[in-house]
């Protein structure tokens, strides 16, 4: 079973080897797995929840303490080694995917590519006019997405971009959701210079202001927050 001396084992020896980036983040128990049959909570080899917010806690003390930017919720980088190819999905840009199963996001439609060989193969031999399943996202499930990926990153999401793409209103209705977070310290409204701002009033948005998660509280119970998110809206 792993233990606090068996991670902070690992972590300084990974941080011996000098990597540009670290990935740190829980294991998940996938349903209709082998593992997942076998393994029941409270029991077997995976530490208990509070045990793992202790590591998540000590990961970043690790970490941060070594040079490392805690930059999103699971990943360290040094200066200048961000990963740019993740950031693209996090910041909810556009993007292209290639080969079998892959997914694209596209205009507000996410497509997919057939997942099975077969299908595939047909796929390709209709081109160059070829079908792809699409969903088109909905205004709820665009606004959800783009808090739920914001929220990842340590600089947040722009109070203004929210304003520009979903209107006052809705920001309004964010920032009262958020309220009793950001009084508990998981929540935080900042600056443009990283200063955090006072509670704003009603119906206001701070200027250059930034709507983020606190570091590593606010992340640690991230599920909670985007919970009271998906209810309200």
């Amino acid at each position: 079973q792993q233990t606090m001396e068996r991670w902070e084992f690992s972590l300084e020896g990974a941080i011996a080897l000098s990597p540009t980036h670290i990935s740190c983040y829980d294991l998940i128990v996938e349903p209709k797995t082998p593992f997942a049959r076998y393994y029941e909570p409270g029991r077997g080899p995976l530490p208990a929840e509070e045990t793992t917010a202790q590591m998540y806690r000590r990961g970043r003390e690790l970490l941060v303490g070594a040079g490392y930017e805690h930059y999103e919720i699971s990943n360290y980088a040094l200066a200048g080694y961000q990963c740019r190819h993740n950031r693209v999905y996090w910041e909810n840009k556009p993007y292209y995917g290639f080969g079998m199963g892959a997914a694209s996001f596209v205009g507000g439609r996410r497509l997919t590519r057939p997942r099975k060989t077969l299908e595939y193969y047909e796929w390709v031999r209709s081109l160059p006019a070829p079908i792809l399943k699409a969903e088109d996202l909905r205004d709820r499930e665009t606004l959800l997405e783009t808090l739920m990926l914001g929220l990842r990153l340590a600089e947040g999401l722009s109070l203004e971009l929210l304003d520009r793409d979903f209107g006052a209103e809705i920001v309004g209705q964010i920032l009262a959701c958020l309220q009793p977070y950001q009084e508990s310290g998981w929540v935080e409204v900042i600056a443009g210079n990283g200063e955090l701002l006072p509670k704003p009033e009603v119906g206001a948005i701070p200027k250059n202001g930034r709507l983020r998660l606190s570091d590593p509280e606010g992340w640690l119970f991230s599920n909670t927050v985007l919970a009271s998110l998906f209810s309200h809206f």
